[in-house]
């Protein structure tokens, strides 16, 4: 591991003008995989700028029913919220669906958006990789690519992005609350994250000099239903090789709205528009369900060895949102 500086922020304003003074520095919050890529030396920061003990610990429930939620919670306590499993379940299924219970005790959730792919070529220091040094070339095209992506790749890089949470929170039209020289910005999360293009060490459109100070997550309006599955090699600790946040709402037997974002199959959470138009207005049946999928999967561009993703996507999100018009079905 390369020698770095360590500092700790007194606060968000401190942290912003120690980012700006080094374009080496990157932030710590629970370290859960920046420190793991620095040992593999993936990265190397010149320095660390310790935000972990800022205070932005809150969950609060705003006058217009919209969460608030700190860039520091931790994923075990918004995973846990009262109004996180009552409200939005598709969230807190989703955190608890990442890592080991210890690493959630460590992750924030602002650090948690921030996690890079765990391609091997990008983790391996010692293999060509466009996103850890642009320009080497991206071996896991014609290499190791089984849980790598099928949509919105390029010819640069085959990635996906490894988080659960951002599944959610793309489903749910989160917004991201940005802090940085010129002041506090908000960005829908659905604008955050890149496609790899021919830029793909870039994952999100948040500068260097800025800080992710928090969420906000709308309400979701009654008799609205929501869930998140994922599909993985083994019962826990594993990464999506597919994975499905579907929000839902059905009256008189109907799609009024349905919102579909897919992880494990793209550079970014990938949102499910396509589908979601086919949706709207139609009968809420398992057939009218797969017919929407089919015609998201008709962009995807699988590998050699990742074809099979576009059964398991299309298995994967027929079998929610009918799962989904069950529960419905029941009240």
């Amino acid at each position: 591991m390369r020698t770095f500086a360590y500092d700790v922020a007194t606060d968000v304003d401190d942290a912003i003008a120690r980012l700006a003074a080094d374009p080496g520095a990157s932030l710590l919050g629970g370290g859960t995989n920046l420190v793991d890529l620095m040992k593999l030396g993936a990265t190397q920061p010149s320095s660390l700028v310790d935000v972990s003990r800022l205070p932005l610990t809150e969950i609060d429930v705003a006058d217009d029913g919209c969460l608030h939620v700190g860039a520091a919670v931790t994923n075990s306590d918004l995973a846990v919220h009262p109004v996180v499993r009552s409200r939005y379940p598709v969230l807190s299924r989703a955190l608890l669906s990442g890592a080991s219970g210890q690493l959630r005790n460590m992750a924030t959730t602002g650090g948690n958006l921030f996690q890079r792919t765990r391609c091997v070529y990008f983790m391996d220091a010692s293999k060509p990789c466009n996103k850890r040094e642009p320009g080497s070339g991206c071996p896991a095209i014609e290499g190791e690519h089984r849980n790598l992506a099928i949509l919105g790749a390029s010819e640069h890089c085959v990635a996906t992005h490894p988080s659960d949470m951002a599944v959610a929170l793309t489903a749910l039209d989160a917004v991201v609350v940005v802090a940085g020289p010129g002041g506090t910005r908000t960005v829908p999360i659905g604008e955050l994250y890149r496609l790899p293009g021919d830029t793909p060490q870039k994952d999100t459109r948040i500068e260097h000099d800025e800080i992710v100070t928090g969420l906000r997550i709308p309400a979701l309006p009654p008799g609205t239903m929501s869930m998140y599955r994922k599909v993985r090699d083994r019962a826990s600790y594993a990464f999506a090789l597919a994975s499905v946040a579907a929000v839902l709402r059905v009256e008189d037997g109907q799609v009024t709205e349905a919102r579909i974002a897919l992880g494990g199959v793209a550079h970014k959470p990938w949102r499910a528009y396509t589908a979601e138009g086919d949706l709207l207005g139609r009968l809420a049946r398992h057939e009218v369900f797969r017919e929407a999928i089919d015609l998201e999967l008709k962009a995807a561009h699988p590998l050699r060895d990742n074809t099979f993703k576009i059964p398991l996507v299309r298995n994967l999100v027929t079998e929610a949102l009918t799962e989904l018009t069950r529960r419905e079905a029941s009240v």
